[in-house]
């Protein structure tokens, strides 16, 4: 099986590594890689280049994957099924008409579509979520799912935790699946049959019930921005959705914002006390009144340290 890779995060690099692996001792090949030289948008950007040129894959950089040019590169390296893990823009319609597409979503879908699904998951609270690989359609992550895997989101993960869950989840499920595409056409072709890889992933596939879709929105600086006027464990769900390998979640004091990567919830009871006003300042961190409770800041990028008394 020719696969054709595209991606350009951190957990593309674990997966094509992963298929890398498998085509020692599997009939995959990979043969060829599209993927960006750079991103001002992805903050756990990766450039696959290097791992190509260990490898000796083709590659190119494709800042837009529906260029012409690039389906030209594509198709000169006769893929049978293109593998997209970790690209942030829709695949146009002739690209998923010419080649069956396994794309990727950290989410249970149908549910949780859309926009940076960790952070999300992480920002409203979510216990629980799903590593998802779907047959990719015209959709936004609404195509037939290949395999899904639930896992738990415990209070105390974060995004980097959440990232190494889900890729741990994610390459074992690559394997499984690659490794079942293979048997179905291994044995298709002893049995005289003419099934194309398209046909087979289809069969391996399970329709998405969308009438439970929902589609989560793109973030923007405004969402990363704490406002102590929030309930204590909001803020604190905030701070864990944009701590590394995300931009971090930011507070004003003094008209500067200032980088917030950890806190803790703080059990006090200060009813007459105003949202935003700093405690105390220690060795243990910053404590802050949220609206309901307290909030301890306990790594941050504030220098020099504000004043207790004063507020953000």
């Amino acid at each position: 099986m020719n696969i054709f890779f595209i991606g350009c995060v951190a957990f593309s690099h674990t997966s094509l590594q992963t298929l890398i692996d498998m085509s020692a001792t599997t009939d995959i090949h990979i043969v060829g890689v599209a993927t960006k030289a750079e991103s001002s948008f992805n903050a756990d950007f990766c450039n696959l280049a290097p791992l190509c040129e260990e490898n000796h894959i083709p590659y190119i950089y494709a800042p837009d994957i529906n260029a012409p040019h690039i389906f030209d590169f594509i198709e000169s390296c006769a893929p049978d099924v293109i593998y997209c893990l970790g690209w942030s823009s829709l695949i146009k319609e002739k690209f998923l008409t010419s080649y069956p597409i396994i794309g990727y979503h950290p989410t249970a879908l149908p549910h949780n579509r859309g926009r940076h699904p960790i952070i999300w998951a992480l920002a409203l609270g979510l216990d629980k979520s799903a590593s998802s690989f779907f047959l990719m359609d015209k959709g936004a992550d609404s195509g037939d799912i290949i395999s899904q895997v639930p896992f738990d989101i415990a209070f105390t993960d974060n995004a980097a935790s959440v990232c190494e869950k889900v890729e741990k989840i994610a390459q074992q499920q690559i394997y499984d699946f690659t490794t079942k595409i293979l048997a179905l056409k291994a044995k298709n072709i002893v049995g005289g049959g003419l099934y194309t890889y398209r046909s087979i992933i289809s069969s391996m596939a399970t329709p998405q019930e969308h009438t439970y879709a929902n589609l989560w929105r793109k973030r923007g600086m405004r969402d990363g921005i704490i406002d102590f006027r929030m309930s204590a464990l909001g803020i604190y769900n905030l701070i864990r959705a944009l701590s590394k390998p995300y931009v971090g979640a930011e507070v004003l004091y003094n008209d500067t914002y200032y980088k917030v990567w950890e806190a803790k919830i703080i059990e006090i009871d200060l009813p007459h006390i105003e949202s935003g006003k700093i405690l105390k300042v220690d060795s243990q961190g910053i404590l802050v009144k949220a609206y309901d409770k307290g909030l301890l800041l306990t790594k941050h990028e504030l220098n020099p340290l504000p004043k207790e008394g004063s507020y953000f």
